[in-house]
């Protein structure tokens, strides 16, 4: 994905109440941009997942997290960046499991998933989204 058409950021405390308000200004965010309502709904998904695993896994006392989106074309980059260099690593749950899915989940919804450092520390987890819908 070249420089993006469109891209947003904001900073999140890192708690699991704040998941909410990622979704909400997500959604908020595509919406504006003229994103179709699935493409929204999935994009809503891969960041609320990606954000649950920042707040819930790789906790850093008094460091934030960030969530950020660009959109380009048809392409829409989920990025979450949190302060812990701790990789993400997908689970394979038992099958009554009612946590341990969400990086699969994000896999199979995302046509490409990576991880990156983080400069001066932590990492930043990334999925690359296809837009099936108009984007105005």
């Amino acid at each position: 994905m070249s420089e993006s058409d469109m891209d947003w950021r904001m900073e999140f405390t890192p708690h699991e109440k704040c998941v909410w308000l990622v979704r909400r200004q997500v959604r908020r965010t595509l919406t504006r941009w003229g994103c179709g309502e699935d493409d929204v709904d999935t994009a809503v998904l891969v960041c609320s997942e990606l954000a649950t695993n920042a707040v819930r896994y790789t906790y850093v006392p008094h460091q934030s997290f960030e969530v950020r989106l660009g959109v380009s074309g048809k392409e829409c980059l989920v990025e979450v960046s949190d302060a812990s260099d701790t990789p993400p690593c997908a689970a394979t749950p038992d099958a009554d499991a009612e946590r341990g899915r969400g990086l699969l989940l994000v896999a199979a919804l995302a046509e490409s998933v990576g991880h990156r450092e983080r400069t001066p520390v932590g990492k930043t987890v990334w999925a690359l989204l296809l837009l099936n819908g108009p984007v105005s």
